[in-house]
């Protein structure tokens, strides 16, 4: 039996440009979950946001958000489809 996927979207908000490169990489582990992504570099604030779109069983999700946690200067939130 195949396993129950989930639509996910992660919210990521950059503080420390140096964290940019470890987000795109551990992405890049993920990229074939990822339905969509959109950055938005925000200037007057010195952040960029990014927004991520995933169809993944939930264990995938989960590891991939807590991955993005342990980085320093960016935060992280998850929202799940209820199907």
């Amino acid at each position: 039996m195949e396993n129950e996927t989930r639509i996910a979207l992660i919210g990521i908000v950059v503080e420390k440009p140096e964290a940019a490169a470890e987000v795109n990489r551990i992405l890049h582990d993920y990229a074939a979950y990822i339905i969509g992504r959109m950055g938005i570099p925000y200037k007057p604030r010195e952040i960029s946001i990014i927004s991520i779109v995933l169809d993944a069983e939930n264990n995938v999700i989960s590891s991939l958000s807590g991955k993005l946690g342990m980085v320093r200067g960016i935060h992280v939130k998850t929202m799940y489809s209820k199907q």
